[in-house]
C-alpha cells in the first residue's frame, strides 16, 4: 500500500497563533508530522510525505507546491497509472500530518478495512484519512469534505466503509485541540508542548491548556493556510 502524508511547510497551523508563535508552530507541526510518520512505520508501512516545499525529515519526500486538492488528486491519478511501480489493484492511503494521536492499531484498522474507499472522518465534517482502492476517486477538501467525499464515492459507484476512531478523528488545528495532545499524546508533539510550558488547567468543569507567563508573538490577523 502506498501511503501519502500531505504537509504544508510554509506558515503551518496559523489557527494556533493565539498561543504559539510562527517559529513555534513550525516546530510543533513538524513534531506532529514525525509522530504520524512513526505511527505509519510502526504499522508496517513506509509513508511518503507530499510537501509544499523542501523538508528535512527521515522519510521520502515529494515536493508539490500546488494547493492540497490538486497535489493529492494528481498523486491519486498517478498511483493507478504507474503500472509496474503501483499495480492498479494496490490501495493508496492519504493520512493528514496533524493526527498527533494516531497509533499503529488505529491506522491498521483504517488500512485493513473493507471498501473501495474507506474514510476516517474528522471532527467537524473533515476527512482526516482515507484509503482508496478505486482508480476514479478524487478529493475535494473544501467545506464539509467528509460528506463531499461520500458523494464523490457514490458518483463513481464505489462502496464506502467508515472507521470510527477517536485517535484518527482528532486533528490538531485549534488551541483547544492541545488538550487532547497533552491528555492522550505520547510522542514528539506532546513533548514539544510540555517543553514550551503548556499545562492542563481545569476551570468551571472544563479542561483547557494554559501557558504561564508566555504570550504569543503571532498577530491577530493571520489566516490558516495549512488545510
Amino acid at each position: 500500500m502506498e501511503i501519502l502524508v500531505p504537509f504544508a511547510t510554509d506558515a503551518p497551523k496559523t489557527r494556533l497563533s493565539p498561543i504559539l508563535s510562527a517559529a513555534e508552530r513550525q516546530v510543533f507541526a513538524r513534531a506532529m508530522l514525525r509522530d504520524v510518520v512513526d505511527a505509519i512505520r510502526a504499522a508496517g508501512h513506509e509513508p511518503r510525505v507530499l510537501a509544499t516545499g523542501s523538508l528535512s525529515i527521515d522519510a521520502s519526500v515529494t515536493v508539490d507546491e500546488r494547493p492540497l486538492d490538486a497535489a493529492v488528486n494528481d498523486a491519486l491519478e498517478g498511483h493507478f497509472t504507474e503500472g509496474e511501480t503501483a499495480p492498479v489493484d494496490e490501495a493508496v492511503a492519504i493520512v493528514m500530518a496533524d493526527l498527533a494521536l494516531a497509533t499503529p492499531p488505529a491506522l491498521e484498522r483504517l488500512f485493513t478495512a473493507d471498501g473501495d474507499v474507506v474514510f476516517a472522518p474528522g471532527r467537524g465534517g473533515g476527512t482526516n484519512a482515507f484509503v482508496s482502492r478505486h482508480p476514479d476517486f478524487r478529493v475535494d477538501y473544501h467545506g464539509t469534505s467528509y460528506l463531499d467525499h461520500r458523494d464523490i464515492a457514490a458518483s463513481i459507484g464505489a462502496n464506502v466503509d467508515v472507521v470510527d476512531s477517536f485517535r484518527l478523528a482528532t486533528d490538531v488545528d485549534e488551541p483547544t485541540d492541545l488538550v487532547e495532545v497533552l491528555c492522550h499524546g505520547a510522542g514528539r508533539s506532546r513533548s514539544v508542548l510540555e517543553e514550551a510550558g503548556f499545562e492542563l488547567e481545569t476551570a468551571d468543569g472544563r479542561v483547557t491548556v494554559t501557558r504561564p507567563d508566555r504570550v504569543s508573538e503571532a498577530g491577530p490577523d493571520e489566516r490558516d493556510q495549512s488545510g
